[in-house]
């Protein structure tokens, strides 16, 4: 059964910094795309960053662009997203996906997992 299962959520201050991390329980965890969405309070659940495979290119959303950063590690089967700078607006559900296209599309993603809340504080 694939499993994934975020953790490292929390309250923070604004401009202070968390990491998230995603243990994914996926056979060739290598061959998959990974990424993360978040949804805030009240809106709809956004792209925010993802990673392809073993190529290690690297896709986010504008918002978080030069703030947060994606990575992972094929040995231990978990992708990270490093959030700096962070921002009251920032606050969200922060979401796990696996898939095999480096897509902003949710539908693209078959493998979810059930969220970390984010809370920055101003």
């Amino acid at each position: 059964q694939v499993q994934l299962v975020e953790s490292g959520g929390g309250l923070v201050q604004a401009g202070g910094s968390l990491r998230l991390s995603c243990l994914a329980s996926l056979s060739a965890f290598d061959s998959y795309v990974m990424a993360w969405f978040r949804q805030a309070p009240g809106k709809e659940r956004e792209f925010a960053a993802a990673i392809r495979r073993s190529s290690f290119s690297t896709y986010y959303a504008d918002s978080v662009k030069g703030r947060f950063t994606i990575s992972r590690d094929n040995v231990k089967n978990t992708v990270y997203l490093q959030m700096n700078s962070l921002k009251p607006e920032d606050t969200a559900v922060y979401y796990c996906a696996a898939g095999s296209t480096p897509t902003r599309a949710q539908n693209e993603y078959p493998y979810w997992g059930q969220g970390t809340q984010v809370t920055v504080s101003s």
